[in-house]
């Protein structure tokens, strides 16, 4: 009996052991992590351009990227969203005007007016909602205009003859200025000023102000208050979220923006990821010497924005040859060639990145040259020119020679497709809004929208760099379609070849493990459907939150 006493003992002891293996092997063991997101698809956009269909994140990172089945097999959640979408990382805008976009939106919006006296009429109506002595508006377009001709003030001395009016084309390089605000400004027949032209006929002022002309009217405007400032910024970071961007850059701050920007950031209201580009002011110039560059998760600040030339709608791009529509007559230097060599080399004796506005194939030609004179050969300092836009085929060497990036807008190419070879003529478009070729000389080529010029959408970006249409899907062909990007350059233009280009893509850019879960979401996959301007964005995320 002894012995079968013992021997249900060790049964049971058996049976208890089984049994506590089996427990311990249904235990969880997988990984946790704040969030998984899981989409139809995941464009990683790295180095191998994978594709994936879920992202783990912890603390804002990203933690983990596979296929649906690696992440949940690995990773236990709180949270785990499924989207019937396609996800991209955080659009980036490499080239615009955040803070100029933000104040866009506390004063008239002149875009889609057909005439001067379409503009009044908005005018007339800003001034009932507002009781600001000085009446500004950006917008305008000529080239749309139902009828073309000379523009002058005359309808805005006859409407306002006692409060100062100073409205800026859509590219920000021509505005017009009534007697009012000219009065204030100090400016008569007799007014000159180098890098910008004051329009003149008949013995009298027009209020044309071109390029550094609109300065001199600019600096008698009382600035916006802070508090005004604070909540365009936050506006504009809504609108901004709600585009799909979790990055932008400002091409030309003064000081007092910038840290305002940090300030604001650091406090939390301000979330917007920012590449800012200090304006060559002895005060910029001055507090990085002494201080370095301000680089954190959140604000970027390592270069200066210089201009060369003006627009070329305005006729200020600085041509090679005369303007085909205005006789002896090739733009003008905005910044002098010798002015800005010296500029380039305190930009360069900081370690900061040069980034020069060049329109026309001169100014093109000649800052590559001072580029090149300074960087001497190949390195990776991520020198930019920005918007390289006319660039005559036998210069674009100097792009690869001296490691030069060219940083471009692709839907200037389709707003400007209806006039620019009138500026030109047709034998010179061979190398303007040559996004493709332009490609070829780094392998990388950042896009942007240069908003509030054209639109904040990263979509229409994507749609001009590939289709080179405008909305209406025209012209059938595409405009100089030789010059497209593939679907996946466009994407990447707007990702890491942006977050490259502002020396950010150690944290953003790319679905990788390490870096900021900053990633947007389609309702379709738009490098599937030629109509992708229909897309909604269904949410945005920034550090893993989601912020529209």
């Amino acid at each position: 009996m002894r012995d079968l006493r013992l021997s249900k003992g060790f049964r049971f002891l058996i049976n208890a052991f089984v049994l506590l293996i089996s427990i311990s092997g249904c235990k969880d063991t997988r990984k946790t992590a704040d969030k998984i997101i899981i989409a139809d698809k995941v464009y990683t956009c790295d180095s191998s351009y994978t594709i994936s269909q879920a992202i783990a994140i912890e603390n804002g990172l990203i933690i983990a990227v596979g296929t649906k089945d690696e992440i949940t097999s690995s990773y236990k959640t709180r949270e785990e969203m499924i989207y019937r979408g396609t996800l991209f990382p955080g659009f980036i805008d490499a080239h615009s005007h955040f803070y100029g976009y933000a104040l866009t939106l506390n004063r008239v919006n002149l875009k889609n007016t057909t005439s001067m006296q379409d503009i009044v009429q908005k005018l007339i109506e800003y001034t009932k909602t507002t009781n600001e002595e000085w009446i500004t508006g950006r917008g305008w377009d000529e080239t749309t205009w139902e009828s073309k001709g000379t523009i002058s003030n005359n309808l805005l001395n006859a409407y306002f003859p006692e409060r100062p009016v100073f409205i800026k084309r859509v590219d920000g390089h021509q505005g017009i200025a009534n007697n009012k605000a000219l009065e204030l400004a100090g400016l008569d027949i007799d007014s000159k000023v180098d890098g910008g032209e004051i329009g003149k006929m008949g013995g009298r002022l027009t209020g044309v102000l071109i390029d550094n002309a609109m300065g001199l009217v600019d600096k008698m405007i009382p600035p916006p208050s802070r508090k005004s400032e604070i909540s365009a910024l936050l506006k504009a970071q809504e609108k901004c979220f709600e585009a799909g961007l979790t990055t932008v850059t400002d091409a030309g701050l003064d000081l007092d923006i910038i840290l305002l920007i940090d300030s604001l950031q650091k406090a939390g209201d301000l979330k917007m990821r920012i590449y800012a580009m200090a304006n060559p002011s002895e005060e910029n110039f001055e507090y990085f010497e002494k201080n370095g560059p301000i680089s954190n998760d959140k604000l970027q600040v390592s270069s200066f924005k210089l201009y060369a030339d003006g627009s070329l709608g305005s006729r200020g791009a600085k041509l090679k040859e005369s303007y085909c529509d205005h006789e002896n007559y090739t733009g003008l230097w905005v910044t002098q060639p010798y002015e800005l060599k010296q500029l380039c080399e305190r930009i360069n004796a900081l370690d900061f990145q040069a980034n020069t506005h060049c329109i026309g194939d001169s100014a093109n030609k000649k800052t590559l040259e001072i580029y090149g004179s300074i960087l001497k050969g190949k390195n990776d300092k991520r020198w930019r020119i920005e918007h390289a836009q006319v660039v005559t085929p036998m210069d674009r060497k100097l792009f690869e020679e001296y490691s030069i990036l060219p940083s471009v807008q692709p839907t200037h190419a389709t707003s400007d497709m209806v006039w620019a070879d009138d500026r030109l003529c047709e034998d010179r478009m061979n190398g303007a809004y040559a996004y493709k070729s332009l490609l070829g000389t780094n392998g990388y080529l950042p896009l942007g929208t240069d908003f509030p010029v054209e639109a904040i959408y990263p979509l229409e970006t994507y749609f001009a760099a590939v289709h080179r249409q405008d909305e209406e899907y025209k012209p059938l062909d595409g405009f100089l379609p030789q010059e497209s990007l593939t679907p996946t350059e466009a994407i990447l233009g707007m990702t890491s070849w942006a977050a490259k280009a502002n020396r950010m893509d150690y944290i953003v850019g790319s679905i990788e493990v390490g870096k900021k879960a900053d990633f947007v979401i389609l309702d379709k996959d738009i490098t599937l459907d030629k109509y992708m301007l229909k897309t909604k964005v269904i949410a945005t995320y920034q550090e893993g939150n989601v912020v529209n």
